[in-house]
C-alpha cells in the first residue's frame, strides 16, 4: 500500500521507535467483528446457537472476531437482528460510555448505526436514544439498522447538530460524538480514504469537529458524560480538540479510560486512549471520556400511554402481550406510531419512536419494525421455523410458504429458532408473505 510521505512523517514523529512495526501492520489482513444484540439474546445464548468460529474482542462485553469467509451477513440470524457487523476498534466508543437505564442519550454522528445499536443495548428498553446524522442518505441506512435492532425508544433524525443545540439545551444525560475525521486509522481497511486525506488533509475536519463539540457541550446536561472519538491519529483532530473543549467549557473533566490493550493519549492527555493497528487486532481509533461538571443527574418519571386511536389497530393489538411505556400512541396520516415524550417540532425526523403499522380501510397492517420489536412470546400466533428449514430463506426472499399448521388463521409472527423475522397472513397452512420488500434476501 502506497502511503503519502507527509502522513508517514507525521506517524514517525508520533510513534518514534514503534513506527516500523506500525508500517508493517499495513501488510497484514484486516480484522472482522460482530456484536451481539443483547436486547434480543444474551451473549451466552448466542454462543450456543452461533454457527461461526468466534473469538472474544477483549475490550468489549459482547463483541467477537469472525472469519471473513464465514459471511455472517448471509445468515438468517443477521436478518433477525441478533448481531451487528462492526470493525472491532469502532466498538470502543460506545463501550466506553457508561449508560444508566432511563438516560436520555444523543448519538450525534450516528450513521450507519453501529454505536447507536450498542447504546440501545445499554439502555435496555428504557430512556431514549436520539440518533442523528446530518446526511439524509446515510441516515436512511441508520434507520434500517435501528429498526432491525428492534428497539422503539429511539428518535432517528437528520439534522445539523447546531440546530439540535437550539432546540435541546442541556437536555441529554449522555452524548456520543464519533466525529467526521480524516480517517487515517482506516487506511488499511479502506485504501480509498488515502485520496480523500491527500485532497482535504486534517484541517478541513478540525473546523467541523470544533463546531460539533461546541454544540454537543451545550446539549449535555451539567453532570452529564460524553465520549469524543475519531478513527484518525492526528493530534489536531484528537487531543487538540479536547484542549479546545476545555477552553470553551472549563468545567469539563477528563475521565481516565482504563485499558491494558491501548496506548495512552499524548500531549498531556494520558486519560484518553489511542488504538493502533500494530498493537491490537483492529484498526485505528482515538477515544476521550469527558464529564461536564459534577452535578447529579435526575431522571423523569415514567409516562403511561394513551389509548390506541384506531379501532382496527386496537383489535390487532389484542394479539400482543407487551407493555408500552414512556410515550404515546399517535396516528399520522393513517400511520400509527408509539412516540417517546420529547418535543420534535422544527427537527428533520426520519422516525419518531416505533412505527407500528398503517391503518387502511377496515384493517390494520402491522409494520416490519413492529415485528422486529416483538419477542416470540409477545404475539398470540407464531410460526417458528427451524434454522435448517428451507422455508426460512423462502420467507426472507418474500415468497409464499407452506407450513404444517392448518389451524391458525390471520396474522402470524414468523420466527427462526424463536427470534422474529416478520409478519405473514396464514390460512389453511399457506402463509402470504408480509416481509418488508426493502429488507429481503438478495
Amino acid at each position: 500500500m502506497k502511503l503519502p510521505e507527509t502522513y508517514k512523517q507525521n506517524m514517525k514523529s508520533l510513534l518514534n521507535e514503534e513506527y516500523d512495526e506500525f508500517i508493517e501492520s499495513f501488510e497484514q489482513d484486516r480484522y472482522y467483528g460482530l456484536r451481539v444484540n443483547t436486547t434480543k439474546i444474551s451473549v451466552e445464548d448466542f454462543l450456543k446457537i452461533s454457527p461461526f468460529h468466534l473469538e472474544p474482542i477483549p475490550w468489549t462485553s459482547n463483541g467477537f472476531y469472525y472469519q471473513e469467509s464465514e459471511r455472517p451477513a448471509k445468515h438468517p440470524y443477521y436478518y433477525a437482528g441478533l448481531y451487528y457487523l462492526q470493525e472491532p476498534s469502532a466498538m470502543m466508543p460506545a463501550q466506553t460510555l457508561e449508560i444508566e437505564e432511563g438516560d436520555i442519550v444523543l448519538d450525534a454522528c450516528a450513521a450507519p448505526g453501529g454505536k447507536s445499536t450498542e447504546l440501545l443495548n445499554k439502555l435496555n428498553g428504557t430512556g431514549l436514544l436520539f440518533s442523528n446524522d446530518i446526511s439524509s442518505s446515510r441516515a436512511q441506512g441508520l434507520l434500517h439498522n435501528i429498526e432491525k435492532w428492534g428497539c422503539g425508544n429511539v428518535i432517528v433524525a437528520s439534522e445539523d447538530i447546531s440546530t439540535l443545540a437550539k432546540h435541546y439545551p442541556e437536555t441529554f444525560d449522555k452524548v456520543l460524538i464519533d466525529a467526521p475525521c480524516s480517517g487515517e486509522g482506516m487506511f488499511r481497511k479502506d485504501p480509498s480514504l488515502i485520496q480523500s486525506w491527500e485532497e482535504r488533509g486534517n484541517e478541513y475536519y478540525v473546523k467541523l469537529q470544533k463546531e460539533i463539540v461546541k454544540s454537543a457541550l451545550s446539549l449535555l446536561k451539567p453532570g452529564g458524560k460524553m465520549v469524543y472519538s475519531t478513527c484518525t491519529f492526528s493530534c489536531s483532530e484528537n487531543e487538540d480538540i479536547i484542549a479546545y473543549m476545555k477552553e470553551i467549557c472549563p468545567e469539563i473533566q477528563l475521565i481516565h479510560i482504563e485499558s491494558p490493550y491501548f496506548s495512552r493519549g499524548v500531549n498531556g492527555y494520558e486519560q484518553c486512549v489511542r488504538l493502533y493497528p500494530h498493537k491490537i487486532k483492529g484498526e485505528g481509533h482515538f477515544v476521550a471520556y469527558i464529564q461536564k461538571g459534577d452535578k447529579p443527574i435526575s431522571h423523569s418519571s415514567i409516562i403511561h400511554p394513551n389509548e390506541i386511536p384506531n379501532e382496527d389497530a386496537k383489535e390487532f393489538f389484542k394479539n400482543i402481550q407487551k407493555s408500552f411505556d414512556n410515550g404515546t400512541f399517535q396516528l399520522k396520516k393513517d400511520k400509527l406510531y408509539f412516540i417517546p415524550d420529547i418535543n420534535l417540532k422544527g427537527i428533520r425526523i426520519l422516525r419518531s419512536g416505533l412505527f407500528l403499522g398503517e391503518c387502511k380501510k377496515n384493517r390494520f397492517e402491522p409494520s416490519q419494525a413492529l415485528a422486529m420489536n416483538l419477542k416470540k412470546e409477545e404475539f398470540k400466533n407464531v410460526i417458528d421455523l427451524d434454522i435448517s428449514d428451507p422455508n426460512v430463506i423462502k420467507y426472507l426472499k418474500g415468497e409464499t410458504i407452506q407450513v404444517s399448521n392448518t389451524k391458525l388463521k390471520g396474522w402470524v409472527l414468523v420466527c427462526v429458532n424463536g427470534y422474529s423475522l416478520g409478519f405473514g397472513k396464514i390460512q389453511n397452512g399457506t402463509i402470504k408473505n408480509k416481509y418488508a420488500q426493502g429488507w429481503r434476501w438478495q
